[in-house]
């Protein structure tokens, strides 16, 4: 048995004995003068010595009776359990405490908040949803049940409940979560895309961004279905609103654009475009899609020197890795092999580089999350900028 459960244990039973003693109930003085301690008492003492946890944890919570003295004792002792990753033994702590009739309606509560916590831990999500759904009108528990109500609801995946739940939070709290209901009208708009209701998605995405008019998800999201469809000049302009909403994932949709000019026979648009974009943000995907876009128009060279300018004032990985490539179609055998070296070097770092990171975690990887798989916040994920980034 730890160290641990042994200090746990001490105490409860130490203070069991001392209630009971002290109730004159189970403790009695011998005819010689000593203090008899009470057989269940002593009992407990044996289970902790023996490493008979369980039976020393259910032995003490029988001895120490329910009243206004122990029940902080009880949800202490749960508490502490929960938090050692031992749940049974919480979820046995407090339903106990629970079952007892003399708890009063504030106690009552706390305890269905600690279960309710316990539940969580375990995974059993569906109990305790059942209690915070209880505990929602039960100050000074509200907040926090409501907190976890959204919670559970994104981990069920439950988007219609999630949005009323975060709603009443946030009139609960005095606080704005709209950024957060935007992203369930977007993980309903994906569903509904999964079983081919487009039409229906773009309502949904239009809901998204009546509550965050910042979404930038349901830009991207509104762009891919109006693309598909063939409708560029929509989703033109719902890929360009990032530029307002969030320009840091302007090049999630640079190539996106691209297809959009090129299928309306608007090339030189798009040049103008990108330039705007380059001379205010600098990002290295613009600077490539200019640089393919060049090469069309006037050629290699023309290319090669656009992308030299740009990698003296911003170096870059990418760029520097898609100038070896052009310059390896104008060299000699001799310097082409030697700038294969250099290809190999930066493709190696291309691809062992995550793209992404979590700015409020520092969760990084190649794809793009909404909501960060490791720190669960929506919206905290962005492209890496820098040398080897965007």
């Amino acid at each position: 048995m730890g160290i641990e459960i042994l200090f746990l244990l001490l105490p409860v039973a130490a203070l069991s004995g001392w209630l009971l003693g002290r109730r004159g109930t189970a403790a009695r003085r011998r005819d010689d003068g000593c203090l008899e301690m009470p057989s269940e008492y002593i009992k407990g003492l044996n289970y902790i010595l023996n490493e008979q946890q369980d039976k020393a944890i259910d032995l003490f919570i029988q001895m120490l009776d329910v009243n206004s003295e122990t029940v902080e004792t009880h949800l202490a002792l749960g508490s502490l359990f929960r938090r050692r990753g031992e749940v049974d033994r919480a979820i046995r702590i407090h339903q106990n405490l629970i079952a007892r009739p003399t708890l009063n309606k504030s106690q009552r509560a706390l305890a269905l908040f600690e279960l309710g916590q316990d539940y969580m831990r375990a995974g059993l999500l569906d109990r305790a949803e059942s209690l915070f759904g209880e505990l929602v009108d039960s100050a000074p528990h509200s907040e926090a049940a409501l907190r976890y109500l959204v919670d559970i609801y994104q981990q069920e995946k439950d988007w219609d409940d999630a949005i009323r739940a975060a709603h009443r939070l946030e009139q609960c709290a005095n606080t704005d979560l709209s950024f957060m209901v935007a992203q369930f009208y977007c993980e309903q708009a994906d569903q509904a895309l999964r079983q081919g209701e487009p039409s229906r998605a773009l309502k949904l995405l239009r809901r998204a961004l009546g509550e965050d008019r910042h979404c930038v998800r349901a830009s991207i999201m509104e762009g891919d279905i109006e693309r598909s469809a063939g409708n560029y000049k929509a989703a033109l302009k719902a890929y360009q609103r990032i530029e307002q909403q969030d320009p840091e994932y302007l090049s999630e949709v640079i190539q996106p654009m691209l297809e959009c000019y090129k299928a309306l026979q608007r090339k030189d648009d798009a040049i103008d475009y990108f330039k705007t974009l380059l001379d205010k943000y600098a990002g290295i995907s613009t600077m490539l899609v200019l640089a393919d876009l060049i090469e069309e128009r006037d050629g290699e060279l023309a290319s090669t020197e656009f992308i030299t300018r740009f990698l003296k004032q911003r170096p870059s990985v990418r760029g520097m890795d898609r100038l070896i490539e052009l310059n390896m179609g104008q060299a000699s055998d001799t310097v082409r092999e030697k700038l294969h070296v250099l290809k190999d070097v930066t493709d190696q770092i291309l691809t062992n580089k995550s793209v992404y990171n979590c700015v409020h975690c520092g969760f990084s990887g190649k794809s793009l999350h909404w909501q960060c798989p490791s720190c669960k916040h929506w919206n905290t994920i962005k492209p890496i900028h820098g040398v080897e980034g965007e």
